[in-house]
């Protein structure tokens, strides 16, 4: 009787490396989602009507986060962003994400009178919003380094009319593509 071999076998052993290749390999999937979540896009679903008709409750979106290192918001826009502190204060947990219309930047100067907001003193066209203004707000000028945004359901948004101006340091992001439900998937606009 010949004494039996304490080595691995060839197969035992290449079957530990594949594991551990395996291991790396999703270690390295892992950060790769995790460094692309954090910088560069994000998903995120919407949970309140004050988008209607633009985005509907529950639709998902990917939120790009890196064009606005190399410009500003603009007018028109749909950013997600923290609240800012004044929402904070009203019980806003700064994790809870909102979606709005940037309306307006820096020295612009807004009001909203008749069903109709105005920009610099010109009356704005809004294709996108459900039903126009039901109240009265400004004039105000937006800050330096914020801007002015509103929900496409004018009378149903806890937004810049409610609550003020927007710090450009909360934005997120640009809403940039719903992918659910798949038959409304598109570029968001």
């Amino acid at each position: 009787m010949e004494p039996q071999n304490s080595k691995p076998t060839v197969a035992s052993s290449s079957f530990w490396q594949a594991q551990q290749e395996n291991l790396v390999m999703l270690g390295v999937a892992l950060a790769l989602a995790l460094v692309i979540r954090l910088f560069v896009a994000e998903p995120r679903y919407i949970p309140s009507a004050s988008m209607v008709p633009t985005l509907a409750i529950d639709d998902r979106l990917v939120v790009e986060k890196v064009s606005y290192h190399f410009h500003d918001p603009k007018p028109g826009d749909i950013v997600v962003f923290q609240p800012p502190s004044q929402l904070q204060r009203q019980g806003y947990s700064k994790d809870q994400a909102f979606i709005k219309r940037v309306i307006a930047t820096p020295g612009d100067v807004v009001a909203v009178h008749d069903g109709q907001v105005f920009v610099n003193d010109q009356p704005q066209a809004e294709p996108y919003i459900l039903d126009p203004p039901r109240y009265d707000w400004g004039p105000y000028v937006v800050p330096g380094q914020a801007v002015l945004v509103f929900g496409d359901n004018r009378n149903d948004s806890n937004d810049s009319h409610v609550w003020g101006f927007l710090p450009q340091k909360n934005i997120i992001g640009r809403a940039w593509i719903r992918f659910w439900p798949r038959d409304r998937w598109g570029l968001v606009s």
